[in-house]
């Protein structure tokens, strides 16, 4: 570990885009250690998977790994893994990072996959009649071993990006022959596991996700399991302590408390659990961004958001409400992307959505949105998919406003904008409007996108109330009616009491009734009851 103290005697540099753990130690940026925890699963197994979202650190993990592989000692010196290994060795290491291109065919990947096996070649050879990916990939492990004397280190970072490349591409076999090329290269990975002392694979997809390790069975998921679910991101212990000193510094030039500076990191970065009882996880882009601009804002979803996704979001028709409190068994957002019968397991294995809580009792886990950064960053693809992307200017200009009137507790004024929204953005013509659900997604987008807490369909003891929101001094209970009247809404949640259900929150309970008309697919008419 980097500490303290000794980052105090020079400038602090943050290591924002920074992949390399060489880099990282020699240009003395700084890093959080977590040599020890590595160093306990290569000594625990020999062949491991680990899933993480992007920009997650798993290509730092993949480098730190290659480093220590290759016996680069005066690198860690003063990490924990400096004092936990006696005897450090020099392995062979073929390393293969699959992010450096982008794959829309078989070739493509073909022509990648030929230039990364060419420089290994030039150092350890090519055998005679050795033509095919899986041959040639045989062929190095084999004579590195042979050369060496040592057993071989075969670390492969994204190793399902050339499919998820593909994966919105409706051309089936163009997804078949890069699939087909994938499983052909990692073959010999198990044939020659008596060649290797260390097998490790990173990606954000589960490994028997995309059909193409059914003969490499042997590995290990650690993804979930416990002791390493801070392998990668800065837990809550680490910011704290790590960070402290940093944090003051951007709690400064923020013009807030200390405290305040951490409460707003957490809300925008943390909210990360990778199984049940995992600690508090930021996302260490976004965190060390921030602290190198000196501003809180979303970055990861900005520089991470990936096409594959969207595209399954739209292909899956996802309702906006639909993706947060999500209770399900981890088979049913663990399962192979093939069976996948909703777009949830992927928005889980990218990092759109987190383990929240988990019920030993029923095995049943929670899932929802991380935090701040990515809830915004979702809603605002999604307003974008609602608004096109040339109106998408002015519908945020409206949410300014809208965001404003909200801070004050102006909902008079908040529904005034939002109609205006409505009938200036032509996005209702292609979109089914004949039923109240559509409006409530509206809503959820709308007052996620201003960072409220919003909820649809929350349960009372008489029913359901549409949309519930909380701003900082009142609780809104908003009813939908189509094609009647804001009086008939009103007249529900008087009926069936709905305010009793948030008595305890200590904030005063406001009532409003909003209808909404087919033929304009706007509102028609409001009011409010205080």
């Amino acid at each position: 570990m980097v500490s303290s103290q000794k980052i105090s005697e020079f400038m602090r540099r943050y290591p924002v885009g920074i992949q390399s753990f060489e880099q990282m130690i020699e240009g003395k940026f700084a890093y959080i250690d977590k040599t020890g925890i590595m160093y306990d699963m290569v000594q625990t197994y020999h062949n491991v998977f680990l899933s993480r979202p992007r920009r997650f650190g798993k290509t730092l993990l993949v480098s730190t790994l290659e480093c220590y592989f290759t016996g680069r000692k005066e690198l860690f010196k003063g990490l924990k893994i400096d004092s936990l290994e006696k005897d450090w060795k020099q392995y062979p290491v073929l390393h293969f990072d699959m992010s450096t291109a982008t794959f829309s065919n078989g070739q493509q990947l073909l022509n990648e996959l030929n230039l990364k096996l060419l420089q290994y070649e030039k150092i350890y050879g090519k055998g005679e009649g050795e033509i095919e990916v899986n041959q040639r990939l045989t062929g190095i492990i084999q004579r590195a071993r042979q050369q060496t004397g040592m057993p071989v280190v075969v670390l492969i970072d994204e190793y399902d990006k050339p499919m998820l490349d593909v994966m919105n591409d409706e051309d089936t076999e163009k997804i078949k022959a890069i699939r087909d090329i994938m499983r052909n290269f990692y073959s010999p990975l198990k044939g020659c596991n008596s060649d290797l002392r260390f097998l490790f694979l990173t990606g954000i997809t589960k490994f028997s996700q995309l059909s193409i390790f059914s003969e490499l069975n042997n590995l290990t998921n650690i993804s979930m399991v416990e002791k390493y679910s801070s392998i990668c991101g800065v837990t809550e212990e680490e910011l704290h302590t790590e960070y402290g000193e940093d944090i003051q510094e951007l709690a400064d030039k923020l013009n807030i408390s200390k405290e305040e500076c951490f409460y707003q990191l957490k809300a925008e970065y943390d909210g990360y659990h990778f199984c049940d009882g995992c600690p508090d996880i930021y996302n260490p882009f976004s965190l060390v961004t921030a602290l190198t601009n000196a501003k809180i804002e979303a970055y990861w979803f900005a520089s991470a958001t990936p096409t594959f996704l969207i595209g399954q979001i739209k292909k899956f028709k996802v309702r906006p409400h639909e993706v947060d409190d999500i209770q399900a068994f981890s088979s049913a957002f663990d399962i192979p992307v093939q069976n996948m019968k909703s777009v949830i397991p992927l928005m889980y294995q990218s990092g759109y959505l987190t383990i929240k809580n988990y019920d030993k009792l029923t095995q049943i886990y929670t899932l929802g949105i991380p935090n701040k950064e990515v809830r915004q960053g979702l809603m605002e693809t999604l307003l974008q998919e609602v608004v096109g992307d040339e109106n998408l200017i002015p519908a945020q200009q409206l949410l300014s406003k809208m965001f404003l009137a909200l801070q004050n507790d102006d909902i008079n004024t908040v529904l005034e904008h939002l109609k205006t929204l409505l009938g200036t953005i032509p996005y209702t013509e292609n979109i089914a409007k004949d039923y109240e659900g559509h409006y409530q997604a509206i809503l959820y987008v709308v007052f996620s996108f201003l960072c409220r807490y919003v909820q649809v369909e929350v349960r009372t003891p008489k029913g359901r109330v549409d949309v519930v929101i909380e701003s900082p001094k009142n609780i809104y209970l908003i009813e939908i009616k189509l094609d009647k009247s804001a009086s008939e809404a009103l007249e529900q949640i008087d009926l069936k009491n709905y305010s009793s259900r948030f008595a305890l929150t200590g904030k005063p309970v406001v009532m409003v009734g909003v209808n909404f008309s087919r033929e304009t697919a706007n509102i028609e008419d409001w009011k409010i009851v205080e």
